[in-house]
């Protein structure tokens, strides 16, 4: 993303006159002469010294340290950086990315409430609405194929306050109208909230296109490098104020502040990672498309996938991620095998690492059912694909092929 306006002075005390990659570097750093750090230090301390008369501070309110569950000053600047770079007003940035997703779900819904949820989701929403929610909170969930505008509105109802979706789906790749999606939610009175951790900005930006509030698992790309939790919410600043003082505050799922400072400081090569990520995502997937023994492939950038145009268009050109699912053919067991014969690519959970990471999921469990048919057939391998060399990867994926 380019300078919005071109014939604004660039000026660090102003994200908006900045390019992307440049308030990826900037914001969220001291800024003023008086500064005698060019970058925010990690402040390490609990608490923070309070003013003669304590009465003029607001015990409630998170934007001023007082103690660290509060906030912090690395909390602070991390949430300024991460607002700026979303688009959005504000953004509170807790312990996770399920803090940030119970955060928003806890502050944003009370019991009698109703929501639509995408069927395919990361397994902690899925529990949160199908087990956890219904029964100690009394809020219901509907779990609907949101790729579909009248299935979506066939689930609304009258106590309807949220649809949430994920950009890309966690684990089939499928690409949600995030536009339709609002107009759908913005018709009924309710809330559009987006997962987009599959797609940190500068890639998309789910609230240019409607949406009322982004959740980002910081632990993913926007921190790149596979040392630190967190997770942000970032929208309207009242949507925000409320997470920061009923799930941040008295819930108290606050990011530290070294974890804090971690995602800062990989966030400043976020632009260029993810530049990385994608153009290694589209050569492997070309390649696992093309070889005999892939039963399928399931990436948006390929011209086969099901969302492959609403992708081209939703994400104005910038790329399709760098997650995608695959299985080679064959059982479970062949799944297993094809991974213990990988040399470079890391059997590990999580996604958005610098090293390329691949995880084996069988076809059981309640949400498969939602899954498409070669999902349910072979099971499938989620590749997240990392800043290695391309020809390394594809090499090391060829070898495992060959050896099955």
């Amino acid at each position: 993303m380019t300078r919005p306006d071109k014939s604004a002075r660039p000026d660090k005390a102003n994200p908006e006159t900045l390019g992307f990659a440049t308030q990826a570097n900037h914001v969220g750093n001291p800024v003023g002469e008086e500064s005698e750090v060019i970058q925010t230090p990690i402040f390490m301390g609990n608490s923070y010294a309070l003013p003669c008369d304590p009465l003029v501070i607001d015990w409630s309110g998170a934007d001023t340290p007082v103690y660290t569950r509060y906030s912090s000053a690395n909390q602070v600047a991390l949430q300024h950086r991460i607002a700026v770079l979303e688009g959005g007003d504000d953004a509170v940035v807790l312990a996770s990315g399920v803090a940030a997703l119970h955060g928003l779900f806890f502050s944003t819904l009370k019991t009698g409430d109703h929501a639509v949820i995408s069927d395919t989701t990361y397994g902690a929403v899925w529990r949160m609405f199908a087990e956890l929610f219904p029964a100690k909170y009394g809020i219901e969930g509907t779990f609907v194929d949101t790729s579909d505008p009248d299935a979506v509105r066939a689930a609304l109802r009258s106590n309807t306050k949220l649809i949430f979706t994920e950009t890309i789906a966690n684990p089939t790749t499928r690409v949600a109208d995030v536009q339709s999606l609002a107009d759908i939610a913005h018709e009924h009175g309710a809330l559009l909230c987006v997962d987009s951790t599959f797609t940190p900005p500068p890639l998309y930006r789910p609230l240019d296109d409607g949406a009322d509030c982004v959740v980002q698992s910081l632990t993913k790309y926007i921190n790149g490098h596979g040392d630190a939790m967190g997770g942000a919410v970032i929208g309207r600043s009242d949507l925000i104020r409320e997470i920061k003082t009923d799930a941040m505050i008295e819930v108290g799922g606050t990011i530290s502040p070294f974890n804090a400072w971690l995602i800062q400081r990989g966030s400043v090569t976020l632009p260029l990672r993810l530049a990385r990520h994608q153009e290694n995502a589209q050569q492997i997937a070309a390649f696992l498309d093309s070889h005999p023994e892939v039963a399928y492939v399931y990436y948006p950038g390929l011209p086969s996938h099901p969302g492959h145009e609403l992708a081209k268009r939703q994400f104005r050109g910038r790329g399709y991620g760098a997650m995608l699912a695959f299985a080679v053919k064959g059982d479970s067991d062949t799944q297993n095998r094809f991974v213990s014969n990988l040399r470079l690519i890391t059997p590990a959970v999580s996604l958005g690492h610098d090293e390329t990471l691949i995880l084996h999921t069988t076809n059981e469990g309640p949400r498969v059912a939602y899954y498409p048919q070669p999902f349910k057939d072979y099971g499938h391998l989620r590749l997240s694909v990392g800043l290695e060399d391309a020809d390394d990867l594809i090499a090391d994926l060829e070898t495992a092929l060959d050896l099955i």
